[in-house]
Formats: structure tokens, C-alpha cells, sequence
């Protein structure tokens, strides 16, 4: 993620410091892209980074928590913009979304192949967002983003016949949930850079249970729904 922020800084510094100073943060700055924010549709793409966890409610308290190993995921995806009026768009951002979470449950034996679930996640992410802009000043607008979202896990093993008696952790296909961000759009010469940050919490159970009701696994586990926390930076 650092050598994306240096890379695109390096790429704005091409033509001088001074002239990109005078561009973006002068006094008078050279207002970039005047009227790109009052075309009615335009569209973009995105790459960024992401990081998936798990939030367990149980049935009974424990002593431990089932413990989540969280990994560095990647993002990337196409955006299509819709302005509703001057300061409010509708954002459609479907995209491929890579993670991995190792799971580990406490109490069970000390075997690995017992205590330890590895969970691969390649989603298709389909959200649907509001995002309110501030005014903008010279060639920076910051703006608020939040909707809701839905999410195709192609790595789902939902239809398994096997279970963690066999090592097999099932989780749902589709799941759904909201979201809630931050970002700006930065107007350079000949783009929108826009980098953003924004939270996901998934409102739907997505474990799949052991067939015997009380697994060690899943046997008391009343919910288990994703949340993450995503980085993207957009480029339209």
C-alpha cells in the first residue's frame, strides 16, 4: 500500500514540485477538470487493500474467543457514478475481492488439523453507495460514502456434504451488509484521484453448521458475520 501512495505521488511530481503546488495548494490555484462533476454518468475503476475478520455471537458464554488471523487482502473493481444533484451520487462499485482468515478454536485438542480452519474468500462485491460531497475547494473535494452491499463468495463451499468432522468449514454463498466511509477527490490535470477508506459489517449469519448440534466447532456459535475494513484509491 506505501509503494502505491510513493508511486503515485512520483507520478504527480513529474512536472516540478512548484508547478503542482501552484496547481493544488496555491493561494489561487489552476482550478483542474472545472466541469467534470457536472456530467450526469461517468465511470471509473479502483485497486486497493483490504482486511476481512469474522464477529462471533455465541448461544453460551465462553472463556475464549474463537481467535481470527486476519491476512492483507486485495481489491479491484469498475465504478459508474450517477450525480442525483449537485452534491449527492448514486455509486455503483462491483468488484473482485481476495482474503483469507485462519481460524482458531480453543479447547479443542492440540492437533492442528483439529483446532486450526483456514477460510478462503474470492468474492464478488456488489455495492450500492451514496456518497455526499462537500463543496469544493480549488482542486480538493472530501466527501461521505455509506450504503449497502452484497456479496457472492465463489469460494463458498456451501453445497459440501462434509463437514469440520471431515476439516471442512462451510460458509454461506451470499451474504449482505452495510458500509460506511471517507474519501476525497483529488483534481489533477488530466484525472480524479480519489483514495478512500470505508468499514463493512456484514448483517447476515454466513457459517454453515456441523451436522451434529453440538460440533465443538459450530455447536454454539449463534452467529458469525464478516466485517472489514477496505482501502481503495479510484482513478476516474
Amino acid at each position: 500500500m506505501k509503494k502505491v501512495v510513493i508511486l503515485f505521488l512520483l507520478v504527480l511530481t513529474t512536472k516540478g514540485h512548484s508547478q503542482f503546488a501552484k496547481n493544488m495548494f496555491s493561494k489561487d490555484p489552476i482550478i483542474n477538470l472545472e466541469n467534470w462533476q457536472k456530467q450526469r454518468i461517468y465511470f471509473g475503476y479502483y485497486l486497493g487493500f483490504n482486511s476481512f475478520d469474522f464477529k462471533f455471537d455465541y448461544k453460551t458464554p465462553v472463556q475464549q474467543d474463537i481467535q481470527v488471523k486476519k491476512t492483507t487482502g486485495f481489491n479491484v473493481g469498475v465504478v459508474a457514478d450517477l450525480r442525483l444533484q449537485e452534491y449527492i451520487n448514486l455509486r455503483f462499485e462491483p468488484g473482485l475481492y481476495y482474503t483469507k482468515r485462519d481460524l482458531y478454536f480453543p479447547g479443542i485438542s492440540n492437533k492442528e488439523t483439529d483446532y486450526l480452519r483456514e477460510v478462503n474468500s474470492t468474492y464478488i462485491h456488489f455495492p450500492l453507495l451514496l456518497k455526499f460531497s462537500a463543496l469544493r475547494t480549488g482542486n480538493i473535494r472530501p466527501y461521505l460514502v455509506g450504503g449497502m452491499s452484497t456479496t457472492l463468495n465463489l469460494s463458498s463451499n456451501a453445497k459440501s456434504q462434509d463437514d469440520n468432522f471431515e476439516q471442512k468449514f462451510r460458509v454461506k454463498q451470499w451474504t449482505a451488509a452495510y458500509e460506511l466511509g471517507l474519501g476525497i477527490d483529488i483534481f489533477t490535470e488530466y484525472f480524479i484521484f480519489s483514495p478512500s477508506v470505508r468499514g463493512m459489517f456484514g448483517i447476515t449469519d454466513e457459517l454453515i453448521r456441523d451436522k451434529t448440534p453440538d460440533s465443538p466447532w459450530t455447536g454454539n456459535i449463534d452467529s458469525m458475520k464478516s466485517r472489514a475494513i477496505l482501502i481503495n484509491f479510484t482513478f476516474h
